[in-house]
């Protein structure tokens, strides 16, 4: 362990305990775009982490406090089914996380489980229009800000439009 990240291992299982996870969240920058992800769910009910990329921080939390509450409560998400009440308008959906990622964007998970023996799992958003980040018709943007977290860039436990949105 780094300096300072005993303190930090204690907060996120101090808010874990009190909110079912805690919500960590990382600015943007230049190269790259912001995320929130949770600590705690695994170890308090055996669920997924979640990250959410690219979407702006109130949302990402209101988004992912959501997604905690329902899980604590012992809903389960379905990997590539379409969810309709995360967001007003745009419709959701998750993918699992390739571990591969799980440093850069679950770093603060890693305090908590040591380990990346933890299944995490990527909330994805469309737009208003339907559009996904590998939609044919994807605004750029949508693409380039809403990175998904597996080997190939696109979905891989589900094909899309057909086992998938």
């Amino acid at each position: 362990m780094l300096p300072g990240d005993a303190e930090a291992r204690r907060r996120l299982l101090a808010d874990a305990e009190e909110h079912g996870a805690a919500v960590v969240h990382i600015a943007g920058d230049r190269t790259g775009p912001p995320f929130a992800f949770s600590v705690g769910l695994w170890r308090r009910c055996g669920s997924p982490e979640v990250v959410a990329v690219g979407m702006p921080p109130k949302v990402a939390h209101t988004v992912l406090n959501e997604y905690i509450r329902r899980t604590v409560a012992g809903e389960a998400f379905v990997i590539g089914r379409e969810y309709d009440d995360f967001l007003q308008d745009c419709p959701v959906t998750f993918e699992r996380v390739d571990k591969g990622y799980y440093a850069e964007y679950l770093g603060h998970a890693l305090l908590l489980y040591r380990k990346a023996e933890f299944p995490a799992v990527q909330l994805i958003g469309s737009t208003p229009q339907g559009a996904w980040p590998w939609s044919p018709d994807a605004p750029e943007g949508l693409v380039r800000w809403q990175r998904i977290l597996t080997d190939t860039g696109r979905p891989v436990s589900w094909v899309p439009g057909r086992t998938g949105p």
